[in-house]
């Protein structure tokens, strides 16, 4: 028992609550960077070959972490060994589907596959994004926590930008209608699984509330929860479902921008060696 409590311990380690923009949140924003560098250096050199087989790594890192937050916010240690979930931090919000749907990517083959890798280049860049340029209040006093949050929504910006640069995923809106649908059947399961907490008590006693569009809690969402509080359900649930559709066209608006400009550049390139 002693042994498990100084597991425990060591996994709720202390440090000074990293503020936005700080040391700790430029150098995990790098480091998203850098990986999808190193990534794309690797494979053009042909040192990766399966980009298959970098998603699934990527998930399974990303699910080892995630298992390790559920352990630490579950059990208590200061009078003995004590397990209280904590049903707030049940892993299906926007954020924690990337994991699960780069697991299925990575698994997979064919078109099913393929659907799972434009989720991953569309809507998962555009909420790893979201968090890294704004992390708000994901940062809390414990340093394991803080790194799994890095490594989590800094990695859905790798994966993406590695799987359009090698071409895996198309820069063409195909993309994101491919996208769409398994967008919506995940916010479908949050729906559900909303509803089901409601019908059990979990809204009672805890804060449960999966992808923070529950009818029955008030939203958290910087600015779905302004949405809520003036537009009846269903109709906001709609206008989030538009509204994330949208950013995720952004962020293929910007890898087509992104294409066109390295052509572009590769064009000039090779002209001037000619010359």
């Amino acid at each position: 028992m002693e042994f498990w409590r100084k597991v425990l311990e060591i996994m709720d380690a202390d440090m000074t609550t990293p503020t936005m923009y700080g040391w700790f949140h430029i150098l995990f924003f790098a480091l998203s960077i850098a990986v999808a560098i190193l990534l794309c250096f690797l494979y053009k050199k042909g040192y990766i070959t399966n980009v298959r087989r970098v998603v699934l790594v990527v998930a399974i890192t990303v699910i080892v972490i995630e298992i390790y937050k559920q352990i630490n916010y579950s059990f208590s240690y200061s009078d003995g060994i004590a397990f209280d979930y904590q049903w707030y931090i049940f892993p299906w919000q926007f954020c924690s589907t990337p994991m699960y749907i780069g697991l299925l990517a990575g698994l997979t083959k064919g078109k099913f596959h393929d659907y799972m890798c434009c989720f991953l280049s569309t809507f998962a860049v555009f909420a790893g994004a979201a968090v890294m340029f704004y992390p708000g209040d994901v940062f809390i006093g414990t340093i394991g926590i803080n790194i799994q949050t890095m490594i989590c929504h800094g990695s859905m910006i790798t994966v993406g930008i590695f799987l359009f640069y090698t071409n895996h995923v198309k820069a063409e809106w195909k993309t994101l209608f491919k996208a769409i649908p398994v967008f919506a059947g995940c916010v479908t399961v949050a729906v559900i699984l909303n509803e089901v907490g409601h019908a059990v008590g979990l809204t009672e006693d805890h804060f449960f509330n999966m992808f923070y569009i529950s009818r029955h809690e008030d939203g958290h969402l910087p600015v779905y929860s302004l949405v809520q509080e003036v537009v009846p359900y269903p109709w906001s649930l709609i206008l989030y479902l538009i509204g994330f559709t949208a950013a995720a066209g952004i962020m293929l608006l910007l890898a087509m921008g992104i294409k066109k400009l390295a052509a572009v550049i590769g064009r000039k390139s090779s002209t001037k060696v000619i010359d």
